[in-house]
């Protein structure tokens, strides 16, 4: 029984030998060595470029704020806006078809066929099939039929851009397969 409490002392003073700091001394030794001889490579920065004010030579052209400079600025406008005009206007004079009040996406062409040697293609629009001929107006952004096709529409839109002026866009509406 004494022999118990003698062993229990031995392991524990084997258990702190073990932790003892000898190995953690090398390695903080080592760490010291390491960092003494470890140089940094650093790049040296490049002197700043000099600036060199330019002065300003364009004393003889137009000012930018000038009230001939907005004057030739209007003038292109007003010629552009005429141009642009000229597409809009017969498109405006016109009296408005029936499926014009339509928008594209909300038409189906569910077929065509040739009647009387011109093509003739069929759309549904809200549950009512229309015939439809190429010159005929279609959707809401001035859509003439160009072309008609077995599995399409081709049609020219008249829309504005991005900055407003009124330009030409090919569309086509494609044969709807019927969904099961």
């Amino acid at each position: 029984m004494r022999a118990a409490p003698a062993f229990f002392l031995l392991a524990v003073a084997v258990l702190l030998a073990a932790c003892g700091a000898s190995g953690e001394d090398e390695l903080r030794q080592w760490m010291t060595e390491q960092k003494s001889q470890t140089r940094p490579r650093i790049a040296p920065i490049s002197e700043p470029k000099q600036f060199l004010p330019a002065s300003y030579d364009q004393v003889a052209t137009m000012e930018p704020f000038s009230n001939q400079k907005l004057t030739q600025a209007l003038r292109r406008e007003s010629t552009q806006a005429a141009v642009n005009g000229a597409l809009i206007a017969p498109e405006l004079a016109r009296r408005r078809e029936a499926l014009e009040s339509f928008p594209l996406d909300s038409m189906t062409l569910v077929g065509s066929m040739t009647r009387s040697g011109q093509p003739v293609a069929l759309l549904k629009v809200e549950n009512l099939l229309y015939q439809v001929r190429p010159g005929n107006y279609l959707g809401q952004n001035y859509g003439r039929v160009i072309k008609i096709a077995e599995t399409e529409v081709t049609l020219r839109e008249i829309v504005q851009d991005a900055t407003g002026e009124w330009i030409e866009r090919t569309a086509t509406l494609q044969l709807q397969e019927r969904s099961k």
